[in-house]
């Protein structure tokens, strides 16, 4: 081996070595207020498989326990495999709760979460009909990021059947009415306030997170909560949404979520920089 190669191979096993020191998941507590239990959430992440996501779904379960996540629904377009294959692994190796579910996509129409069902919803029908076919399922209904391009489909009578809508979606942060357009959905009908990634591999699980109000950490309890709107979400610039009941609560929640603009650590950096000159030396 050349001396170029062993200093390279160096450099690489250097990065690796940071990388995994740098990779430690974050400190879950378990937080109880007004009789519920509380759990963070990420309503809408995607998978490698179905949804051109950068990780599989047990990559997934990783990131969320690594992210201080105790729940998330994993949600394939127009697919509900990868939520199920999650969900498998995580109950076999003690992860997080992770409830399979789909995100419908009726292009020009509407766009919306389908969690906790058990079969595939089509996107061939209104957002009403999708919604009633996710009730019977024993699954809730989430608007998906619904800025303007994404209402069409959600007449008077969808409106009225959605159990929740995100009001904290990363755009919000690189649009300028992107908070005041989700405020603007959410006000057209009593839904459940919900934080949401829409991770697909860039930025961060659980930026936008969902602080449900459960009896416990069962999926069951956790689409129940949202049923009955016991939510709280951090919005821009630190606005809280959700139960007026509820966001009382909202002080002892602060600082638990990533920062918008986190970008990770020195050690993180240290790692991704090694990591670059070694692939570039053994390239080259």
């Amino acid at each position: 081996m050349s001396r170029k190669r062993l200093i390279s191979s160096v450099v690489l096993a250097v990065a690796i070595v940071a990388g995994t020191m740098a990779d430690r998941p974050r400190v879950n507590p378990l937080i109880t207020l007004g009789g519920y239990r509380v759990l963070a959430a990420d309503f809408h992440v995607h998978s490698s498989m179905w949804s051109d996501g950068a990780l599989t779904p047990w990559g997934l379960v990783l990131e969320a326990e690594r992210q201080g996540l105790d729940a998330i629904t994993i949600t394939g377009h127009n697919e509900v495999f990868d939520g199920q294959l999650g969900q498998r692994f995580s109950e076999l190796v003690g992860g997080p709760t992770v409830i399979a579910g789909e995100e419908i996509l009726a292009e020009g129409q509407y766009h919306m979460i389908a969690a906790g069902i058990t079969g595939r919803v089509s996107f061939r029908q209104s957002a009403a009909s999708a919604i009633d076919q996710i009730h019977r399922q024993g699954g809730i209904a989430i608007a998906a990021h619904p800025f303007p391009d994404f209402w069409a489909g959600f007449d008077e009578a969808a409106m009225q059947r959605l159990d929740g809508a995100e009001i904290c979606h990363p755009r919000i942060y690189s649009l300028e009415n992107g908070q005041r357009d989700l405020e603007r959905f959410s006000a057209r009908a009593p839904v459940a306030a919900i934080g949401s990634s829409d991770f697909h591999g860039l930025g961060v699980m659980g930026l936008c997170r969902t602080y449900v109000f459960a009896s416990s950490n069962s999926a069951r309890a956790i689409l129940d909560a949202v049923r009955a709107h016991r939510t709280v979400v951090f919005g821009k610039d630190g606005h809280v949404y959700g139960d007026p009941q509820l966001v009382q609560f909202a002080n002892q929640l602060r600082g638990l979520a990533p920062s918008p603009d986190s970008r990770g650590g020195t050690l993180d950096w240290f790692s991704r920089l090694c990591g670059v000159l070694g692939l570039a030396g053994l390239i080259l």
